[in-house]
């Protein structure tokens, strides 16, 4: 065979992007990265794929304070895709996602920058990694991303917050496992102060403190 007479590469964008997307839409279709509850609206209807051993695997979350993803972004995410797959393979029920991190000052700068609402910008922007995403292929369960900007998820670290506010640590508290030292509620160590049963860091008397 001569030169002239060898076939020209096939292989060119133009088929690349038609086989990721047929693929990617029989994906999304079968549910292929789903990952089910044993129970609920995110049940598997057969059972079948929420047998496996569990295994919780979430990407580091990209902030939308820009228009687009770049290409370091993909480079973070490959590694945590192939082992997600391989652990597929194996037969684990593997929960992989995402979530995006809008609370800070790159989105808020942006918005600034844009003359825009940071709530807008911030949709605007997830929607768009979104679709980035998936046409990088990443087998991320897409229904179980979060936002940080979500009322049903930032109450949530609100809640936590509180309860670490309104606490302290007794290095001197029994723990129902036999060891010492648990949290205990801050209005707890304000009585034992105002009664007298504790000392105060320094010595002086609570009621000189109030």
């Amino acid at each position: 065979m001569t030169i002239e007479d060898t076939p020209a590469h096939r292989y060119t964008a133009e088929l690349a992007r038609a086989i990721e997307l047929r693929w990617q839409d029989w994906w999304d279709e079968h549910r292929v990265f789903e990952a089910p509850n044993p129970a609920g609206p995110l049940a598997d209807p057969d059972g079948v794929a929420a047998r496996g051993r569990k295994l919780f695997i979430h990407d580091m979350f990209p902030y939308p304070s820009g228009k687009g993803l770049h290409v370091g972004h993909p480079l973070g995410f490959v590694g945590t895709d192939v082992y997600a797959r391989f652990q597929r393979m194996a037969g684990r029920n593997v929960l992989y996602t995402l979530g995006y991190d809008a609370f800070g000052l790159p989105a808020e700068q942006f918005a600034v920058q844009t003359g825009q609402h940071p709530a807008i910008t911030t949709a605007q922007n997830i929607t768009n990694y979104r679709r980035q995403l998936r046409r990088f292929g990443m087998s991320h369960d897409a229904r179980r991303a979060i936002e940080t900007t979500d009322p049903g998820y930032y109450r949530w670290t609100q809640w936590i917050f509180s309860q670490i506010f309104d606490a302290w640590y007794d290095t001197e508290a029994d723990r129902p496992d036999g060891g010492r030292g648990r949290a205990r509620p801050i209005g707890e160590l304000i009585a034992e102060f105002a009664a007298g049963t504790r000392p105060t860091p320094d010595g002086r008397r609570w009621s000189a403190l109030a």
